[in-house]
């Protein structure tokens, strides 16, 4: 009687033991997954932000004028020199202070900083020098690649680090930024 008690004693413990196991190795998993989706998620954001056309204004119309509504373009992002700029107020938190300046190729952007260090790295390992600045307003963490006074150099950085990634969808979406200061 005794050794079927500890012999049942020792399947519980055995299936408790393979049930624990089971549920932390499935957590982690799914966290995964939901960062990647999380991140996925703000990039896409971003993008649609940069890309859509501002709305108009309204104008007032009198009553006997019957008012059609137009159909709204949203704006594609070409590569030209004409390529949309993004302004924001960013401060340096990962490198050089000296190495920020008026106009910058953003090659990524991260809710957490972590992430924006770990491409950041990735960078300097191909040789660039890169920074990782924040935009308090969106609370946002920016990969910065290079940095230039003047817009034309950085479009042409921009078209360059493209031609050297083109197999890295993120990297393809890398845009300009001019620093608000």
């Amino acid at each position: 009687m005794k050794k079927e008690n500890i012999e049942m004693k020792k399947l519980a413990v055995l299936g408790l033991g393979l049930c624990v196991a089971l549920s932390f190795s499935s957590c982690k998993s799914s966290e995964s997954a939901y960062k990647k989706a999380y991140e996925k998620a703000k990039q896409k954001e971003l993008a649609e932000a940069q890309t859509t056309a501002p709305a108009e204004e309204a104008v007032p119309v009198s009553n006997t004028t019957p008012v059609v509504a137009a159909p709204v373009e949203t704006a594609r992002v070409v590569e030209s020199v004409s390529a949309p700029v993004r302004e924001e107020r960013v401060t340096v938190v990962t490198g050089a202070e000296s190495g920020l300046k008026n106009y910058s190729v953003v090659c990524g952007s991260f809710g957490v900083k972590a992430n924006a260090d770990g491409v950041k790295a990735q960078l300097e390992a191909d040789g660039y020098q890169a920074l990782v600045v924040r935009n308090d307003a969106v609370n946002t963490f920016r990969v910065i690649v290079s940095s230039f006074d003047d817009r034309a150099s950085a479009e042409q950085a921009r078209d360059a680090f493209k031609a050297r990634y083109p197999q890295n969808a993120d990297f393809q979406k890398a845009w300009l930024l001019y620093r608000i200061k």
